[in-house]
């Protein structure tokens, strides 16, 4: 089934973020095990797993319109070098992923290629709540203070 090229480049991109997400979450969450945090360490490393399941299903959808996924090309890391600085890094990834997402689900929309959409719609949903939780944490530090914060991460 041949797909128009917009729906395979946008496709693409979304699966650049991906794979770029899955590096990112996977090297934070091994951050956060070396220095003990295990429940940032649980919640990154699931993510990084999530990820890489959608990266499959983008994979996928790709090779069945009769394209070339593109694996090799991915976006800077922007690894903090501690927990704010992790987390603010990841908020700001995660919001331009979910404009991405939303602008993809838009193209996909157009040219009618409503498998395509329904597949991003699912990403968007998983995006959507892994934000939630990055402001959550946000909120926590800002109510709690870094240290309580961090203890309680242990």
């Amino acid at each position: 089934m041949k797909s128009s090229t917009q729906v395979l480049s946008t496709l693409n991109d979304v699966l650049s973020t991906e794979l770029t997400s899955i590096n990112r979450y996977f090297l934070h969450a091994r951050m956060y095990k070396n220095w003990g945090f295990d429940n940032l360490n649980q919640m990154s490393y699931k993510k990084s797993i999530k990820d890489m399941k959608q990266s499959d299903e983008l994979i996928e959808r790709i090779l069945m319109l009769e394209g070339l996924p593109n694996l090799q090309k991915l976006k800077s890391l922007q690894i903090g070098e501690h927990t704010e600085e992790m987390l603010a890094c990841d908020l700001k990834f995660q919001q331009g992923a979910i404009e991405q997402l939303k602008q993809a689900i838009a193209t996909c929309e157009q040219e009618q290629d409503y498998v395509s959409r329904n597949i991003l719609n699912d990403i968007l949903d998983g995006e959507e709540s892994h934000l939630d939780w990055l402001e959550t944490q946000q909120h926590q530090i800002g109510a709690m203070g870094t240290e309580n914060y961090l203890q309680a991460q242990l």
